[in-house]
Formats: C-alpha cells, sequence, structure tokens
C-alpha cells in the first residue's frame, strides 16, 4: 500500500501545475519542499522579463491566473513583474489550489517492486506510486572551468545572491551576455557598486521595448504564441511541446538555441547607466589575492576587483539532484545531462516524470519558463490520471 498515490518533489511553478491538474484528474498528490523556494533566493529588485499572459502558472486563463490572483488581492500588476510580486502570486496558486504542501526535504528516492521509496529529512520513509520530479536549475548553475577553486568572497555565481546591496562601494566583474547578468549589474549599480560587465560575444542581443506583436494587428496572435518564448513563427511551434518533440535532433537544437538566446529586456537597458560594458573578451588569467582578484583579459588589457561574479547561466545535469539514488541514476536513460522523456513527460523508468528545464532536450525549450508550466502540468496529469484509471479497471481476484 502507498502512503501516497503520486509524490512531486519541488513546489515551484511546474511543481505546483503538476498538482494542480492531478487534482482536478481526481488523484492524490502530495508536494515536498517549500512553495517557491528557488524564486525566493533571487536577488531582491529583479523582474520578470516574460510578458502578462507567459507570467501565467498552471494555465494562461481562469481561476488561478495572475489576473485572478490580482482581482481577488486588490493587488495593481503591470509589467515587467517584480519577482515579489510574482512569489506572492505562486503562494496564492497554492493555497487557492488547495495544493497538499509537506515542507520536508526529500534526502533519497528509490525504487521498489510497485513504485518508488522516499526518505524525508527527519528520517521518515514514505512510498508512492508515482513520482515527479519539479526541482528546478538551482543545482545546475553553470561556471566556467578553472573557477571553482576560488572561496565564494572572491568568486559566485549570480545565482549565489539574494541582496545586491552586500556589494555597496565595491568593484565587481560580472562575466556574461543575457537578462541575469545585465540586472544583477544594474541592482548593483544601484546599490553603489563600480560593475563592469564582460561580455564574451561581440555584440548584445537588445529585447524591444515592446514586442513586434504589438505592431501586427490580428497577425500578431497568430505568428507568437501567449507563452512567449521564441521569435515569429518559431513560437508557435515550441509552444506546442508534441509536435516540437517530433522534429529531427537537428532542427530542435537550432530552434531551440534561436528562441532562448542570451539577451537583455530594454526596461534592464535603461537602468544601465554608469555601467561599463566590454565586448567580446574571455578572462585569460585570474588570479586572487589579499585585496581581491587580478583579471587579464583576452584583449591584453587588466581588472583589479573586488569581486569575480558570473551570469552563465545553468546547465542541466539530473546527476546533481542530491536525492537521486544510484538504482535510479543507472535506469535513468539520459542524452547530455538530460532525462530522454516520452509521453506525459514519463522517463525510462515507469512512473518517473519529470518537469521543468531538465525536461527540455525532449519536449523543447518552453519547459525552461513559467509558461511551460501550462503543458506540463496538464501532460503528467492525463498519464498520471490514465494509468490511474487502467489500475482501476483491472478485475481484483477474491479468494473464496
Amino acid at each position: 500500500m502507498n502512503d501516497v498515490q503520486v509524490a512531486i518533489i519541488g513546489a515551484g511553478p511546474h511543481g505546483l501545475s503538476a498538482a494542480v491538474h492531478l487534482r482536478r484528474a481526481g488523484v492524490d498528490a502530495r508536494v515536498f519542499g517549500e512553495p517557491m523556494s528557488f524564486w525566493r533566493t533571487m536577488p531582491r529588485g529583479m523582474k520578470l522579463r516574460s510578458n502578462m499572459s507567459a507570467t501565467n502558472m498552471v494555465e494562461p486563463t481562469g481561476p488561478l491566473s495572475l489576473n485572478a490572483f490580482a482581482a481577488e488581492t486588490g493587488t495593481d500588476i503591470k509589467y515587467p513583474v517584480p519577482l515579489s510580486r510574482f512569489v506572492q502570486y505562486g503562494l496564492w496558486v497554492q493555497r487557492s489550489a488547495g495544493v497538499d504542501v509537506d515542507y520536508r526535504s526529500v534526502t533519497q528516492l528509490d525504487r521498489q517492486p510497485a513504485g518508488f521509496t522516499l526518505s524525508l529529512d527527519d528520517g521518515e520513509c514514505l512510498s508512492a506510486r508515482s513520482v515527479v520530479i519539479a526541482c528546478g536549475i538551482a543545482q545546475f548553475a553553470r561556471m566556467p572551468a578553472g573557477f571553482s577553486h576560488f572561496p565564494g568572497e572572491l568568486v559566485s555565481h549570480t545565482g549565489s545572491h539574494r541582496d545586491m546591496a552586500a556589494f555597496a562601494g565595491r568593484r565587481v566583474a560580472i562575466v556574461g551576455g543575457g537578462q541575469s547578468a545585465f540586472e544583477c549589474a544594474a541592482l548593483m549599480q544601484e546599490h553603489g557598486a563600480d560593475v563592469e560587465l564582460l561580455v564574451r560575444a561581440p555584440d548584445i542581443v537588445w529585447l524591444r521595448r515592446q514586442s513586434p506583436k504589438n505592431f501586427m494587428g490580428p497577425l500578431g496572435d497568430i505568428v507568437y504564441a501567449p507563452t512567449d518564448v521564441g521569435p515569429a513563427w518559431y513560437s508557435r511551434l515550441v509552444a506546442t511541446p508534441e509536435l516540437f518533440r517530433r522534429l529531427p535532433r537537428g532542427s530542435q537544437s537550432r530552434i531551440a538555441y534561436r528562441s532562448i538566446r542570451p539577451a537583455c529586456s530594454h526596461f534592464v537597458r535603461e537602468r544601465l547607466d554608469g555601467v561599463r560594458v566590454t565586448l567580446g573578451v574571455n578572462i585569460d588569467l585570474a588570479e586572487g589575492s589579499d585585496s581581491g582578484m587580478q583579471l587579464v583579459l583576452s584583449d591584453g588589457s587588466e581588472r583589479q576587483v573586488d569581486h569575480l561574479m558570473f551570469g552563465t547561466g545553468y546547465k542541466v545535469d539530473v546527476t546533481k539532484y542530491p536525492f537521486l539514488s544510484e538504482g535510479i541514476l543507472g535506469s535513468l536513460r539520459r542524452a547530455d545531462g538530460y532525462p530522454v522523456l516520452r509521453r506525459g513527460l514519463e522517463s525510462s523508468i515507469e512512473g518517473l516524470h519529470v518537469v521543468g528545464a531538465p525536461a527540455s532536450w525532449s519536449f523543447g525549450p518552453i519547459l525552461r519558463f513559467v509558461s511551460g508550466s501550462w503543458y506540463s502540468g496538464r501532460a503528467v496529469a492525463g498519464a498520471i490520471g490514465k494509468s490511474s484509471r487502467r489500475e482501476r479497471s483491472v478485475p481484483q481476484l477474491v479468494e473464496a
């Protein structure tokens, strides 16, 4: 007998979406972890790059939409949505939907003959028929090789900081050419830091103040999906994961790169006054000293900074999830660190489903974003609900 029918590990947008859709399908599910925990660790003052429609979790419209949250709570929400407001929205979704959340952490996930065993941080063990991994990307912060030996007070990743005010009065070099690097630079500069951005690319992709969709009339809604991922036409394709996953792998990779390449929003660009930006450079040499970091760049110039930070994104590698047992990893089919998933976002291990960014290799770049939760929640609930109905329909043998 299983303690829970479905265990969901992770309580971010994708985990909450899976829980809501499973509940609607009549499937008992329990979520493990602190709701919106990863989002709560992001730097204070950040704003979401996604448009208003794509900031909805669970579904684009309906009783759990952003508009419903604003109406019920009397909150005025405008683009760009502040991170703090989005966290409040996520907590409201959890409460309003009656999602069963267990704040304990899963320390180990193992297989058993009829499902899975979950070991929790207080020593208790539970069993579940199915498991949904919705743990996000915190474990996947990408740092270039050759910098891991430096202490955290000298070298870090943008994802390691909650309060950029801690860098007030300090000299900071940030490596990166995307939203995270630029917004962290803006936040630091606003708190009195001396910041320089080191961008390896020869140019920067600046997003327009308004989407081209706004100037296309009725055609805009045809070529751009409300999920807000990807350029014209590609937007509709990546918003349909069942279609995207049937494309040749080469086409998938090309479309995915074009849809999620590093870029910076206009609302961040407007806040970069005083931030120096150097293009087309790499760090050839970095040495720590009592006075900070000495950097030698590929153009021959040198920098003396108090801190070096990398806004170099995240690289999925599910083996970095610390709770996956050797037995799970040994049976989990993977490609370049991603789990290989089939219909219903189910892995090569029956009953084990994966949502969020790790699902993007199989189902496309939309799974990396909040709006991807619209699909992942429905898909997982459909697959698990179908399996549950099939099990209930099997006649049970009763001894005379």
